[in-house]
């Protein structure tokens, strides 16, 4: 067995103006680098090797938590094509993005990005590759693609609340099978103390 801790980074200037950052390079904001610098890492964490999405968002935070690294290119936020730099407040306005959606399934996706469905296949391949591996792993990863690994280990369509609410701020803890699959051990494991 395999277990894979998985957190989002910390927060950034486009997230609390409500852009969609997809695929652009944003990093942490002051306000975001002071709540990581609060983040204590659960007693799961011991001994992890630790991968981080190349983006600086998810770069700086693991920086941030003293952690080394290595960049995994799979694990980036979903391409939002044309909508990314937009605020989500102006798409849902013009009618350009529907009001929920977050529960609009897996095929869902902007003009000229990437839908869920997208991002689970090269998820699959990452997962894949760690459960070969066999070393326990930590990441620093994206919304997106904590939604796509809780699908996958879920079966979660996308289109209902998951059964449980990834919150911001926490680790997630998963189990991979020896083909890569996910299942859940732990989920919303506080970060702020």
């Amino acid at each position: 067995m395999t277990t894979l801790l998985i957190l989002r980074h910390g927060p950034t200037a486009w997230n609390a103006e409500g852009r969609i950052q997809g695929s652009i390079d944003e990093p942490l904001s002051d306000a975001g680098r002071a709540r990581v610098a609060r983040y204590r890492l659960p007693p799961e964490s011991a001994g992890l090797r630790w991968v981080a999405s190349p983006k600086r968002r998810a770069w700086e935070t693991a920086l941030l938590l003293g952690l080394d690294p290595t960049p995994e290119p799979r694990i980036v936020e979903m391409d939002w094509g044309e909508w990314e730099g937009l605020r989500t407040e102006d798409l849902r306005a013009d009618g350009r993005m529907p009001a929920r959606h977050d529960r609009l399934g897996l095929d869902y996706k902007a003009p000229g990005g990437e839908s869920p469905r997208e991002v689970l296949a090269r998820l699959r391949s990452w997962l894949a590759d760690l459960a070969a591996d066999g070393r326990p792993t930590g990441a620093v990863a994206h919304n997106g693609i904590l939604r796509a690994l809780y699908a996958l280990a879920t079966g979660w369509n996308m289109r209902d609340d998951p059964a449980e609410e990834l919150r911001n701020g926490c680790a997630h803890l998963f189990r991979l099978a020896e083909d890569g699959t996910p299942s859940v051990l732990r989920m919303n494991i506080g970060l702020l103390e």
